[in-house]
């Protein structure tokens, strides 16, 4: 088994610009413009290609923009494996306003997959030779696709003796998650989800991530907590980190970034620490950057520098 493979059902190509102020009914003329590779696998893909690994990213492909997707993986030199489908990809449109600094993030539905375009994906996975070492399932699903997708995949993986990275929300998650991953990556709001219940306090999150572990359902949570840091909690210990003091630029990427960064630093074979102080450093390094251009690896090694990591047993 060789390599990284992500999967992204709902994959888009970001378009961003900037405008001096929003307002209503008037023409708004954006200053310059960009068009990237978006959906969580694809993102997690160019990270991990950006900071010198290698994946594969199978997503669903439609229409000229499915086209246009596929053309600007190219640029970034990532692999692309796709399953055709009948609709059009999406696009996602981000605005910054020049007066204010205020990102703008308009997010539009995914062409809804009929049974056979999903089941063709699942198919593709199941018969890749060799297999990858780790499998990154990753992004929302769209209309058409069981909520229990990401649980299939997993179910795939295990048979062939990989590792299941998870990264979504909603019903895609709980349902992925009862089935067994190697690890999940939930923000607060997708910890509640599978959870049940929310909390103020860091010590809290972390514990219920141990409840998780504990009950056999991830390896590993990577735990994003916003102002309260991050944590990446195994069987024997926490990992702590507190948030990086910069300034944003962007409001996209951040997660994705993370979690390319940690699947590279795992699939390098490096050591917890290591890893996890990478993937704080990218989360904050894609922060940095407008539109989807994720974390430069430059800015990745100057904050890393500063994360600062505590452990509890």
């Amino acid at each position: 088994m060789v390599g990284i493979l992500t999967i992204t059902p709902n994959p888009a190509v970001d378009v961003s610009t900037s405008v001096d102020r929003i307002v209503p009914v008037a023409k708004l003329r954006g200053i310059g413009q960009r068009r990237d590779p978006g959906g969580g696998g694809i993102n997690v893909a160019r990270v991990i290609k950006r900071l010198g690994g290698n994946a594969t990213a199978l997503y669903a492909a439609g229409g000229l923009t499915g086209d246009l997707l596929h053309q600007l993986l190219d640029k970034e030199d990532v692999e692309s494996l796709t399953f055709p489908i009948a609709g059009e990809t999406r696009q996602d449109f981000f605005v910054s306003e020049i007066s204010t600094g205020q990102p703008y993030r308009f997010i539009l539905p995914g062409p809804p997959l009929a049974e056979s375009e999903w089941q063709k994906c699942l198919s593709m996975l199941a018969a890749l030779e060799p297999f990858p070492r780790f499998v990154v399932a990753s992004g929302s699903l769209p209309a058409g696709v069981p909520a229990d997708f990401y649980a299939r995949v997993a179910r795939i993986v295990k048979q062939r003796g990989a590792k299941m990275i998870l990264d979504t929300s909603g019903q895609a998650l709980v349902a992925a998650v009862a089935e067994g991953v190697e690890l999940v990556k939930p923000n607060l709001r997708e910890m509640r989800e599978l959870v049940g219940r929310g909390s103020s306090d860091a010590a809290e999150w972390e514990a219920a991530a141990r409840t998780l572990v504990r009950a056999g359902k991830a390896a590993m949570v990577a735990l994003t907590m916003g102002h309260l840091g991050a944590a990446l909690v195994t069987s024997d210990r926490v990992l702590r980190a507190k948030p990086l003091d910069i300034t944003p630029l962007g409001a996209v990427g951040a997660g994705d970034s993370f979690l390319g960064a940690l699947v590279y630093g795992l699939a390098s074979g490096s050591g917890l620490e290591h890893c996890f102080r990478q993937a704080v450093a990218a989360g904050a390094a894609a922060l940095l950057n407008p539109g989807t251009e994720l974390c430069r690896p430059d800015d990745v090694k100057r904050l890393a520098e500063q994360v600062i990591l505590s452990t509890a047993i």
